[in-house]
């Protein structure tokens, strides 16, 4: 999938500012932002619920704008709540839904259980489901008719943490099984970052960044580095006089931004000044403080 360019206005306020990125085949995109940020609106110009006002979005290079239902044979979605018959069982539901699609066969169903995990509890009423069975049923129903690509909007809404763990494996077995590009929109930045490969953020209609999760490649990045060690005091005045960068005192823990290469020559200078060093602690940048850093801190995601 493909965003060249996407406005969006409604009457004369500009929703949604030059969206311009792309999601690949087996990726899982986080899709972030804080509230009114334009996740749900540019959400639903990818499905075609909502007219483009300028520029484009290509699914496996067919127009929405223009091509409409061809573009969007490629897409299952579920925007908010996977909406089901809950008086008849999970099986049933699939069946009505495949009716509407030609060329969906019984084994294309059983396919989607088995991908989704509910063979157990398909020929239930949809009624007595846990929140996190209905998240997968409903998974399964976007994927009956084989889309390259599966948007969801806010995934693991109102599941208690199981039921998050469980959809989030999904996520990445559909991604990594199935080749789908999934794309996802959620408040759940810790969940995000588990689930993700790459992250797009949002504010005010236009794109911060889009970035991989977790690049651990990167060995230019600082590290955050918490040392519990004892005279504390004489501790940040070593290293600030031996290595001209700023410590401070975080928790009773000498607390420095530092390259990785630096932590043993850091230890070895502690240790030299026969001070007393009980744990080290690194830490990446999490993709909260990435976050906030980038829309600030004052708004509510």
């Amino acid at each position: 999938m493909q965003l060249k360019n996407v406005n969006k206005s409604i009457g004369k306020k500009k929703i949604i500012k030059d969206l311009s990125f792309e999601i690949y085949p087996g990726e899982v995109f986080g899709f972030l932002g804080p509230n009114g940020a334009g996740k749900t609106t540019t959400i639903r110009m990818m499905v075609g619920l909502m007219k483009i006002s300028a520029g484009d979005i290509l699914i496996n290079g067919v127009s929405v704008s223009k091509n409409y239902k061809q573009a969007v044979r490629q897409v299952g979605a579920i925007v908010e709540n996977p909406e089901m018959y809950p008086f008849m069982s999970g099986w049933k539901n699939l069946k009505h839904f495949a009716r509407m699609i030609p060329g969906i066969t019984d084994e294309r169903i059983k396919e989607v259980i088995a991908l989704v995990g509910l063979e157990k509890a398909i020929h239930e009423k949809v009624g007595k489901y846990s929140l996190g069975m209905r998240q997968r049923i409903g998974v399964a129903q976007a994927l009956l008719h084989n889309p390259s690509i599966l948007i969801l909007d806010e995934p693991t809404n109102g599941l208690d943490p199981a039921g998050i763990r469980e959809i989030r494996q999904y996520i990445r077995k559909l991604a990594e099984e199935e080749n789908v590009a999934v794309i996802v929109s959620s408040h759940l930045l810790s969940e995000i970052e588990l689930m993700c490969d790459r992250i797009g953020i949002i504010k005010n209609g236009e794109l911060v960044t889009v970035e991989k999760v977790a690049d651990e490649s990167n060995e230019d990045q600082d590290l955050q580095v918490l040392i519990e060690v004892s005279p504390i005091d004489t501790a940040v005045k070593v290293i600030e006089d031996a290595f001209n960068i700023s410590a401070s005192i975080e928790e009773n823990k000498l607390a420095i931004k530092t390259k990785k290469e630096i932590i043993p020559q850091i230890i070895q200078e502690l240790v030299k000044h026969q001070l007393e060093i009980y744990e080290v602690v690194t830490n990446n940048a999490s993709l909260e403080d990435k976050f906030f850093e980038m829309i600030g801190e004052n708004t509510i995601a």
